[in-house]
């Protein structure tokens, strides 16, 4: 079926494929692993096309402190293999539109970070290439800017070990796919053979890294020293793109701790804190919903890190469960006086307009966070202000 007539089909449908979608949309989950771990075809995966525009060298955009960038994640659909993802297609349309709308504007879109599940069988060359590349086509190229994946687990399988045979298919498929996209192998911001890899550009520094092996201590001593190295003049704003959340109230989270959810928040939460990350943008639940926490360090300093689960790219909407249970994690944290805001809590009953993506605005030291929902005829804004800036009022003396 053509790109023109998926996207009349969709426009049709529009709601009941959400309705659908939200009703089936744990099943799917539940039969991906063993869809995974046995690949339909050998067939390669074609390469996306690297982007109209790319981003300069790092040392190039050292002067740069104004700009914007597009975070959205979870685009798998039951499409997949078959045609084009029909959902994902809208939230497309509206990226280029978005991208198109603020080129001339004071902060540009300069790149899109998704955080993964791409597909929903990442072992299957087709799906990639039917259903996802030339949806990624048209951003790279109408949209003329560089789309940096991290992987989730139906990309990859949810093993927990970088060498497991049941993941090395879809990492071959998800490497062929974003190759034109990321730092190769050797550079230095790229982990070799891993998918993890860093860019900088401006006042910002963003991290992709594989979360479904969290637990992995190659990838993490990598993110450590990229951290760790970093000219803290040149990059005030640190922002982690990874696909399970530290913490989510959907029904990957809420009575449940998957096993990456835990090993983030006792290793990579304690790192996040040491080096001030500003934020975490995760997918995973199929929702969105935007967690604060809020901590003193050693200098008496009140910080701040936010996380935002962005998961409506178009895969089966999630609802709300329940609140997760976090009080050993606070617990559990050595640096005094933390605690957990849940700043937005996503719909327990999920609609079409569900579905979206973020528009995330950098000026200097301030980050704020504009939604943007797929047009239903019913404006749905989650946040009191629109951009929503990730900051705190200054404290009384």
């Amino acid at each position: 079926m053509r790109l023109e007539s998926v996207r009349t089909v969709a426009r049709v449908g529009l709601f009941v494929l959400a309705i659908a979608s939200a009703a089936c949309g744990t099943k799917r989950d539940a039969s991906a692993q063993v869809a995974q771990a046995a690949p339909r075809t050998v067939d390669g995966v074609v390469a996306i096309r690297p982007p109209r525009v790319p981003l300069p060298a790092e040392s190039a955009s050292v002067a740069v402190t104004r700009f914007s960038f597009i975070a959205y994640g979870d685009t798998r659909s039951d499409q997949d293999g078959q045609d084009i993802q029909l959902v994902h297609s809208l939230i497309v349309d509206q990226i280029v539109k978005q991208i198109a709308a603020m080129a001339n504007g004071p902060d540009p879109v300069r790149f899109v970070v998704q955080s993964g599940d791409a597909v929903i069988n990442g072992g299957d060359a087709a799906q990639w290439n039917v259903s996802f590349v030339d949806l990624v086509n048209r951003i790279t190229g109408e949209g003329g800017v560089p789309y940096f994946l991290a992987p989730g687990n139906h990309d990859l399988t949810s093993a927990p070990r970088a060498d497991a045979p049941m993941r090395q298919a879809g990492l071959k498929n998800y490497l062929d796919a974003v190759a034109q996209l990321i730092p190769p192998d050797g550079a230095t911001r790229r982990l070799t053979g891993y998918p993890t890899y860093a860019v900088g550009y401006g006042n910002t520094f963003v991290m992709a890294f594989d979360s479904n092996i969290a637990g992995d201590d190659r990838q993490y001593a990598w993110v450590a020293a990229q951290l760790a190295g970093l000219d803290r003049t040149r990059y005030p704003n640190i922002v982690a793109v990874f696909h399970h959340p530290v913490f989510s109230s959907g029904p990957h989270g809420g009575a449940k701790l998957e096993r990456p959810t835990a090993e983030l928040r006792t290793r990579y939460m304690p790192l996040f804190r040491r080096h001030r990350v500003r934020l975490l943008l995760t997918g995973h639940e199929h929702l969105l919903e935007h967690w604060v926490e809020r901590w003193t360090d050693s200098s008496r300093t009140r910080r701040r890190m936010d996380q935002i689960v962005s998961g409506g790219g178009g895969a089966p909407l999630y609802p709300y469960t329940q609140e997760p249970d976090l009080r050993g994690y606070i617990a559990g944290v050595d640096q005094g006086n933390v605690t957990l805001e849940h700043l937005v809590r996503p719909d327990p009953a999920p609609k079409f307009d569900n579905y979206h993506f973020l528009v995330v605005h950098v000026d200097g030291e301030h980050i704020s966070v504009e939604y943007v929902g797929l047009p239903s005829g019913k404006k749905v804004q989650p946040y009191p202000t629109t951009p929503f800036e990730l900051a705190d009022p200054p404290r009384a003396p």
